[in-house]
């Protein structure tokens, strides 16, 4: 049973609907506020959560619902209202799909899941008991060791939302690791496998042959010793310590689907003029015809798209970073995260972009040199990497194998080559001598990476590259 519910409204839950959703379990249930009162909590007789609420979030994107929840909303702008019950206690997942239920009723709208909102009878949870803390305090966290915060999801993707962010970060803030346990049917949002890359940190699938693996390694795992961790194969030994891959990690099958994927650095003059976004927006029309469809600061996006609100924000957070997730629309799957940092070198963007394409459709890598060409001459581009994988179209990360993408480009931008010493930027060991971009007297390089998409040989070549450039 799922232990999030979340209702999708027309119009916004007022104070009195919100009321209403809050006496589910009747009014004596004790009510406490989190997150400077941007979560209020129904809790049981000792003051531990039983359901956590969420603060309603507008959304101004369409196609969010669908994606991440296959949902079909209320027409946008709407509502999204999320409700996490308390792990493992079924009075609490009740109580979590009533409150949501009085709200999809009153405000307008539906739930999601269906099945989890279907009464708006008050709950009872007399007597009812939750964990005691610390684990209860902290509520997007089931489990809490020494070693890691655990979260269980049962949600068709698991998105970078507002709570989980929050659990990321809290994890880090006291050396610990995240690990996310899912169902065998969930996928990933891009976002969070991102997030998921540092140990311990790992994405834990349940699964009726193995048990538990990873979802994005395979490796079969158990909890030992206060987290997930993978278990030693029957023929390791300390020069060998292999690991068995669960065999419903290994039973991917082709669709002919593909991704392009894009990450760049770009690397500004601190100026109050400053506007960022501007090089996510110049290849993103570059590649798809259209600016992104939205941003925000979690999933799922709610804000239209917007340069300069990006700007804004990330002045308002300096020097501490800001992280930003940025969508396309529904026709056009396509995925950013940003993460905009003040350094001694001034203003930087890391960007991970990337689009999905059908069986039926060829990703425009004609135009890659074009959009490289734009970022180095109007957006202090520093370097650019370009793979194309086989992956889905609509970019979930599945819990199964999917192959490393193969490079077609690296870029180096007009002050590196600038800088590097004896000519080396254009003296290379490929076959293909780089193109230059932008004004002859100080241009960037493109380097094209004439890999195979069917093989790795791509990773050769950028490899060789990568020495070459560094002097090796």
């Amino acid at each position: 049973m799922t232990k999030d519910v979340i209702a999708l409204t027309q119009r916004m839950p007022d104070p009195w609907t919100m009321l209403a959703g809050l006496l589910s379990g009747g009014p004596d249930k004790l009510m406490d506020t989190a997150g400077e009162g941007a979560v209020v909590r129904l809790c049981d007789g000792e003051g531990r959560p039983l359901v956590s609420v969420e603060a309603p979030l507008l959304v101004q994107v369409a196609g969010e619902a669908e994606r991440l929840l296959g949902a079909t909303p209320p027409p946008v702008p709407y509502w999204w209202t999320e409700a996490r019950a308390t792990t493992g206690v079924e009075e609490a997942e009740r109580l979590a799909g009533t409150f949501a239920a009085r709200l999809a009723t009153l405000a307008g709208g539906s739930a999601w899941p269906p099945e989890a909102a279907r009464s708006l009878a008050v709950v009872k949870t007399d007597g009812v008991s939750v964990a005691p803390t610390p684990a209860a305090a902290q509520p997007a966290v089931d489990v809490l060791t020494d070693k890691v915060a655990v979260v269980i999801q049962d949600r068709p993707v698991v998105a970078m939302t507002a709570w989980l962010s929050d659990a990321f970060r809290t994890a880090a803030n006291a050396e610990l690791g995240l690990q996310i346990v899912t169902p065998a049917g969930t996928t990933l949002s891009p976002a969070v496998r991102d997030s998921l890359s540092s140990w311990p940190s790992r994405w834990v699938v349940r699964d009726e042959r193995d048990g538990y693996y990873d979802g994005l390694s395979g490796a079969v795992l158990r909890w030992q010793e206060g987290m997930f961790a993978p278990v030693a194969a029957a023929d390791a030994s300390a020069d060998d310590p292999r690991t068995p891959v669960a065999a419903a990690y290994q039973e991917a099958t082709a669709t002919g689907e593909r991704q392009l994927a894009v990450t760049f650095r770009a690397v500004h003059p601190a100026d109050d003029r400053l506007v960022l976004g501007g090089a996510l927006e110049s290849i993103w029309r570059e590649l798809t015809g259209e600016p992104p469809a939205g941003w925000g600061t979690a999933e799922p996006a709610n804000l239209p798209w917007s340069p300069r609100q990006l700007t804004d924000l990330a002045y308002e957070r300096a020097p501490e970073p800001t992280w930003s997730v940025v969508v396309g629309t529904p026709d056009r799957p396509g995925l950013a995260t940003v993460r905009i940092s003040r350094t001694q070198a001034g203003v930087e963007e890391h960007t991970t972009l990337t689009f999905g394409y059908g069986t039926d459709e060829e990703p425009p890598v004609d135009t890659l040199p074009r959009a490289a060409e734009l970022l180095a001459t109007r957006h202090h581009l520093q370097s650019m990497l370009v793979q194309l994988r086989k992956a889905r179209r609509d970019l979930a990360v599945p819990p199964r194998f999917e192959g490393p993408g193969v490079p077609l480009a690296f870029v180096l931008g007009a002050e590196e080559v600038r800088q590097m010493p004896d000519d080396r930027a254009r003296r290379t060991p490929l076959s293909q001598p780089p193109v230059a971009l932008g004004p002859k007297t100080r241009p960037a390089l493109y380097y094209p990476l004439p890999g195979d998409p069917s093989d790795l040989s791509g990773w050769q070549d950028f490899e060789r590259l990568m020495r070459h450039l560094k002097g090796e």
